[in-house]
């Protein structure tokens, strides 16, 4: 059984690995994925060896939530957490500023402006008591997650700014109560830096809200998908109608849908009228395909949930109900799809695992490397260059590089009407420099109503015609050095005329399933990264075999099911527009890596205090190093964003 459930909690590319490494290990589970940019976990797993309810209470052990019930709602748990989220970050602020103030002297407190080592214990104490509160309850999950974490032997990005807040805090607060004493007595001059630790713990909030808002648009398009299914259904019963929750229809139904509103379920017309015509409605179908101009729907025809009749209105007997409409399929589609990973994000989970301890033992290394070359004198030194390299470490930029930048555009794919099932498909296409076509059904549209037994006496535009943009299509296909194949059953010359219609050059008549199939083969073995595009039972031999698969939304379902991307509409300029796309996003991803790698090897040596080797004092402070820690992941993620406007 396969699921895309959601997952509440994660907030860095170690915690989807940590969920994904927890998930794997039940059993009974056979694949799973988790997006930390679509905060889902997509599953495939055995219901009788294991249960959605086993899943979740394994997730909540080590701190995490997923959303299984029908009657909660994962959008909703996560624009109440976000609202939460939004009011710790402002109080945050709020002692931020506070303790900012006596700290900086700006505030006398006991009688003199507050200077860290000749300040009075009314002034530290009051900075103590402030920092403390804003961790308990501003900063409280960081401590918790952290916690729930170290039980499992893992660790997190919470792991590092409590590990680096707490530890600035206890050594304030030993200077606060025992400084003069232990300092004081040999001379050496002694701080408090609660500043750091409230500071730390606001800018990383501040970065949190940035980074769930931008998420957030990453996932538009899957709500603009949902927000096309209607609440309720209009219901049909003898004279009278009803207006019902759209859970309550039942196949074979009868429901009745007005212009203007959407069509609840899949169905079958069994009546329509308009005021244009007596017998016909019109329905607006350009969500699914592409179609802008309305199709007109009659007595036996069949509709989709989500369409809109844009004129009169229409009777319907309901056929596929709840997650069985083509628009459910969709939604479905599009969340795995973006739940999916393409090869490289592997690489990146695979390096998280090992990020966070990796930069605690960095840490580790500062502080006994500057404790060892001062001694005491310049512990301080050495606390706050540690705490500074666990501050400015950023996984999440690494862990959001590649999902943000494919939930975007797979996103954007699905409003070209573009299905992509899987990122490896996306990630690959872009490599493509063969394409495969079919002929009929694929290039061309059978025309309706030809007598057939007449069909050789009729010229080949009366048989079929090529469907939009298709020249334009091809031509934009080998201007990119894609080499373009027509493949048909038909006859020598109908599959000349259509490929010279189409502009292009070579093409193959009257072949078998398996012809089409020894293409791919021999392409592939010419060293070609091969596309296959069809619609049929005769094109899933070669849709299987070839590197990178795309159906007709209007084939056969075996070769959508076969097929890694689904073409959703008629307009074949949607070809070259998924390679270019591909291209785009695979770019985005690599931009994204390599700024999130150098950002994190130019700043964690900066951080700890590298620059003093060459005698210069600059150094990256706790404080800065929580802002450019925040701003590296949203900036991975706003970059990941540019991508719609492409």
């Amino acid at each position: 059984m396969k699921k895309t459930i959601p997952v509440i909690g994660m907030a860095c590319s170690a915690c989807s690995a940590n969920v994904e490494r927890k998930l794997r290990s039940l059993e009974g589970m056979n694949e799973v994925s988790v997006s930390l940019a679509g905060r889902t976990a997509t599953v495939d797993f055995d219901p009788e060896k294991l249960s959605l309810d086993d899943m979740k209470r394994e997730i909540s052990d080590i701190g995490y939530d997923m959303v299984i019930e029908s009657g909660r709602s994962a959008e909703e748990i996560n624009r109440r957490e976000y609202k939460l989220l939004t009011r710790r970050t402002a109080l945050s602020w709020v002692f931020a500023v506070a303790v900012m103030s006596v700290s900086m002297g700006w505030i006398a407190i006991g009688g003199k402006p507050y200077t860290h080592s000749q300040g009075t214990d009314i002034a530290n104490q009051t900075c103590l008591i402030m920092t403390l509160l804003n961790m308990c309850y501003c900063g409280r999950q960081f401590y918790i997650s952290a916690w729930r974490q170290l039980r499992h032997a893992t660790a997190n990005m919470d792991s590092l700014v409590a590990l680096s807040t707490i530890i600035v805090f206890l050594f304030s607060s030993f200077n606060t109560f025992w400084g003069d004493t232990v300092w004081g007595a040999s001379g050496m001059e002694w701080h408090t830096y609660f500043d750091a630790s409230v500071m730390i713990v606001s800018f990383v909030l501040t970065g949190r809200c940035i980074e769930e808002k931008a998420k957030d648009g990453t996932a538009s398009s899957i709500r603009r998908l949902m927000g096309m299914q209607p609440k309720t259904a209009r219901l049909v019963s003898g004279d009278t109608t009803t207006d019902v929750p759209i859970a309550a229809i039942e196949k074979g139904d009868t429901i009745e849908v007005r212009a203007g509103e959407k069509i609840p379920v899949d169905g079958t017309v069994v009546s329509a009228e308009s005021y244009m015509t007596a017998d016909a409605a019109y329905v607006d179908e350009a969500m699914i395909s592409g179609e802008p101009t309305p199709a007109v729907k009659r007595a036996g025809d069949e509709v989709l949930a989500g369409t809109i009749p844009s004129q009169g209105k229409l009777r319907m007997k309901a056929r596929q109900i709840g997650e069985d409409t083509a628009l459910a399929h969709i939604i479905r589609t599009v969340q795995e799809a973006q739940g999916s990973k393409a090869p490289v994000q592997r690489i990146v989970d695979k390096a998280a695992l090992v990020f966070v301890p990796t930069i605690i033992a960095l840490a580790v290394v500062t502080f006994v490397a500057w404790w060892a070359i001062g001694g005491n004198s310049t512990l301080p030194q050495a606390i706050m260059s540690a705490v500074s390299v666990l501050v400015v470490a950023c996984p999440c930029a690494m862990g959001l590089a590649t999902p943000t930048a494919l939930m975007v555009g797979m996103g954007k794919a699905a409003e070209k009407q573009i299905l992509v099932k899987d990122a490896a498909a996306l990630e690959s296409l872009r490599k493509t420099d063969a394409l495969v076509i079919d002929k009929t059904g694929t290039l061309t549209t059978p025309n309706r109503n030809v007598d057939f037994t007449k069909a050789d006496d009729l010229p080949l535009e009366a048989r079929e015609t090529l469907k939009p943009h298709a020249a334009e299509a091809m031509a934009a296909l080998q201007k990119e050095g894609i080499e373009v194949y027509m493949m048909t059953g038909d006859k020598e010359d109908a599959a000349r005329y259509w490929a010279t219609k189409a502009g292009i050059a070579h093409y193959r008549s009257k072949v078998l399933p398996g012809d089409k199939q020894q293409l791919v083969s021999r392409l592939q073995s010419e060293g070609k990264r091969v596309a296959m595009v069809g619609d049929g039972i005769n094109d899933t031999q070669a849709l299987a075999l070839a590197d990178v698969s795309m159906a007709i939304g209007k084939g056969t379902d075996v070769a959508m099911d076969v097929a890694q991307i689904t073409l959703m509409g008629d307009d074949l300029m949607a070809i070259p527009d998924a390679i270019r796309l591909s291209r785009k996003t695979v770019s985005m991803i690599w931009q994204n890596l390599f700024w999130a790698f150098v950002y994190n090897i130019v700043c964690i040596p900066l951080a700890a205090g590298a620059l003093h080797i060459v005698g210069s004092d600059f150094q990256i402070t706790p404080m800065w190093a929580s802002m450019l820690m925040a701003c590296s992941s949203v900036s991975v993620v706003l970059n990941s964003l540019r991508l719609k406007f492409a």
